[in-house]
């Protein structure tokens, strides 16, 4: 296992706070991936730096996404309080598609939007795990990344 991969999964573990610099230094050392190694259910979480979205995710009972195929993604799955899943695409400003995107000199996996100027980019942690870097133009992301991590369900 490449060592950005190890030190990522010890940082999901701990959920320990970071820096984008830190992070950044992680996603460079790991894999990209193909848009069709990474269909199916995921779960998320975030990577915590201090990001004004750190925490917010979990407030709307963010589950994670699903990528049915290329042009069907669910981007913001959430869990409702009787533990239901459902595509939240109120929050999401409608649902998503998959794209090779070049990020960083590297094409890769990465998830457009179809409501809003945001773009998530993934690169592969281990066959069950991917690191995602939340990148566009929306306020959300405009001054600084938001990172996250996803788990196969």
């Amino acid at each position: 296992m490449p060592e950005a991969a190890a030190q990522l999964l010890a940082r999901i573990e701990s959920g320990q706070a970071n820096t984008p610099e830190e992070l950044d230094e992680l996603w460079a050392g790991l894999p990209t991936v193909r848009v069709e190694e990474i269909l199916g259910s995921w779960r998320g979480g975030e990577l915590p730096t201090g990001h004004p979205m750190d925490g917010q995710l979990e407030q709307v009972g963010w589950h994670g996404k699903t990528f049915l195929s290329p042009t069907e993604v669910q981007p913001l799955v959430c869990r409702t309080a009787d533990g239901e899943l459902y595509s939240n695409a109120e929050l999401g400003k409608g649902e998503a598609s998959l794209w090779h995107v070049e990020f960083r000199g590297e094409v890769t996996a990465s998830m457009v939007y179809d409501g809003q100027a945001v773009i998530d980019h993934f690169k592969r942690i281990d066959d069950n795990t991917l690191m995602g870097i939340m990148n566009g133009k929306s306020s959300l992301v405009r001054d600084k990344h938001f990172y996250f991590y996803l788990v196969r369900d």
